[in-house]
């Protein structure tokens, strides 16, 4: 634990109600129960002190490690080479299912599948982001942590070939640890379950432990065989709608926009929220996503859970909040953590989200975007009512139709007339400046324009001049549009993304496939984006994040949709 991993060098594991990030040295530095947006119990990402992890990881000896997933789930496998031995470890969460539970399971099996190797096992767990403090008790099956609010149990797996006396577990700084030695053959392992009850754990045989494997294969397998994807990039798109599924919250069908917090869009910087929370905004592009890869069950729960918030809304005559918790509740209070020195010292250390109430208009054309997408399957204000008119036509809604038609014209009218910067021969970030925004890229996939209008090319020439570099896409240049924060902010992995799809739609195939294909190069070796990439390919921000895996997908899907009638790339 002496330095921070890099985020690219962790894997996700989840049970569909929380989730957990595992670093490549095996060491489980991010876990929240019993929900995404709960406290964490290992916070070791946000400080390697005071967070708490549970690291597994070889002892005594000079490694590398690689990570990887069972195909067609994600079970997270940690491999470590050695020139004694190589030793795997297993990581992966039963699925929880559809009520909200307190009690979670997080497996970590050990093995050594090649000579002898020697492991630390250290299990130091901090309750609500280390504020609590915790009581330990030993049993002969393992140990209970019990803090306030919560308790975790550790419970061993009991292998016949382990040795007496092999493993004994000692108390540290209210944790336990061990060294364990492995030879060929043999494993270890341990349950971790929240909310377990206050008797005493048991030992779990190897059955058990493979039942629980197997349990949790066949579900991701089952659910990953609805995919309609048959693509050139199925493997990566596939990755891409598994981590979205690991961060769905079961029992409601909300999305969130990542399952981590406080980690900074530049390290040492300021820019360090929290993404635990569900937002109105990545409705429409959900809905799109999951119904065109067929997954029509998780795009109807997720459609019926953004309408629940705009019906209370309604009748409480409040404003939409841009963001909600997963079970709908509109409190996302931001407050400081300040005992944690934050990500790479990457200060203030930020839980909850005081962005709830900002306003922003597009969330209203988000929403009927989504619906809209939800009935004919059976990002402005303009998208709002022009979604609207589609409705009430199709559907015969009484509505005053005429009026939303002269209204979304007007604005239509003005985005042309004063949303183009003459300027500069592009569309800008707003009327009263100069400065250009990525997510103008957006416009030819909403409608607004066509991706051939002479406008938008000398937009989109202008976008690619100065906003990106390589593949990668600046969302905007903080120095000509001040946000109040200091600081830089990395590429946006979603803008890059959409310019893909731009660049493609605007008769450019060619370079669309290749600015394509480096921008898988920028994954990490999981498959895995976060929110933004660095100059260095380091991933920076939350991670990993909902809105750079939707892009992805919808990417992907536009992309075989214009190569299969394109062959020679000319469209």
């Amino acid at each position: 634990m002496d330095s921070y991993p890099a985020m690219e060098a962790h894997g996700l594991i989840g049970d569909l109600q929380t989730a957990a990030l595992v670093a490549k040295d095996g060491t489980l530095d991010w876990f929240c129960a019993p929900r995404f947006d709960s406290p964490s119990l290992f916070g070791g990402l946000l400080d390697r002190h005071k967070g708490g992890h549970f690291q597994v990881s070889p002892e005594g000896v000079d490694y590398v490690s690689k990570q990887l997933y069972l195909p067609g789930t994600p079970i997270l496998i940690t491999r470590f080479l050695s020139a004694d031995g190589v030793g795997e470890l297993v990581d992966f969460m039963p699925v929880a299912g559809d009520q909200p539970t307190d009690r979670h399971r997080l497996v970590r099996m050990l093995r050594v599948v090649r000579g002898v190797m020697r492991f630390r096992v250290d299990c130091q767990p901090r309750f609500n982001y280390g504020r609590d403090p915790h009581e330990l008790d030993a049993y002969p099956a393992g140990h209970v942590f019990r803090s306030p609010a919560l308790s975790l149990a550790v419970s061993l797996v009991r292998y016949p070939e382990t040795r007496p006396g092999e493993q004994a577990i000692q108390v540290k700084d209210g944790g336990i640890w061990t060294i364990a030695t492995l030879r060929e053959g043999e494993a270890g392992g341990a349950v971790l379950e929240t909310g377990a009850p206050p008797d005493q754990p048991h030992f779990y045989t190897p059955g058990e432990v493979q039942e629980l494997l197997e349990q949790t294969r066949d579900f991701w397998r089952r659910w990953l065989g609805r995919s309609r994807y048959t693509g050139r990039w199925r493997e990566m798109v596939e990755r891409s709608a598994m981590t979205l599924k690991l961060m769905t919250y079961a029992p409601t069908g909300a999305l969130i926009a990542a399952p981590t917090a406080g980690l900074p869009e530049q390290i040492g910087g300021q820019r360090n929220w929290d993404y635990r929370y569900t937002w109105i905004r990545d409705a429409s592009i959900s809905v799109h996503t999951l119904l065109k890869l067929g997954f029509t069950d998780e795009a109807w729960r997720y459609i019926h859970w953004v309408d629940d918030r705009v019906c209370e809304a309604r009748d409480s005559e409040t404003p939409l909040q841009i963001m909600y918790r997963v079970d709908g509740s509109p409190d996302v209070a931001e407050e400081v953590l300040d005992h944690f020195e934050g990500y790479r010292g990457s200060a203030p250390v930020r839980i909850g989200n005081g962005a709830a109430n900002q306003l922003q208009l597009d969330i209203y054309g988000e929403v009927l975007n989504g619906l809209h997408e939800a009935d004919c399957h059976g990002l402005q204000t303009w998208v709002a009512l022009d979604r609207a008119v589609r409705l009430a036509g199709r559907r015969g809604r009484p509505a005053d139709t005429d009026r939303w038609v002269r209204t979304r014209n007007k604005i239509y009218a003005q985005i042309m007339d004063r949303g183009f910067h003459s300027g500069r021969d592009a569309f800008v970030q707003h009327y009263a400046t100069d400065v250009l925004d990525a997510t103008l890229l957006a416009m030819p996939a909403v409608g607004l324009v066509s991706s051939r209008d002479p406008m938008w090319q000398s937009t989109l020439r202008a976008i690619g001049a100065e906003l990106v570099s390589d593949s990668l896409v600046y969302r905007y240049d903080p120095a000509a549009s001040p946000d109040g924060l200091p600081g830089q902010e990395s590429t946006f992995t979603m803008c890059s993304f959409w310019y893909v799809r731009a660049l493609a739609e605007s008769g450019r195939l060619d370079d669309a496939t290749l600015t394509f294909e480096k921008m898988l190069t920028y994954s990490s070796p999981l498959g895995l984006y976060s929110e933004e990439i660095a100059p260095t390919g380091q991933q920076t921000g939350n991670f990993p994040q909902a809105f750079s895996h939707l892009s992805l997908i919808g990417t992907a899907l536009n992309l075989d949709r214009l190569l299969d009638a394109h062959p020679r790339g000319v469209v």
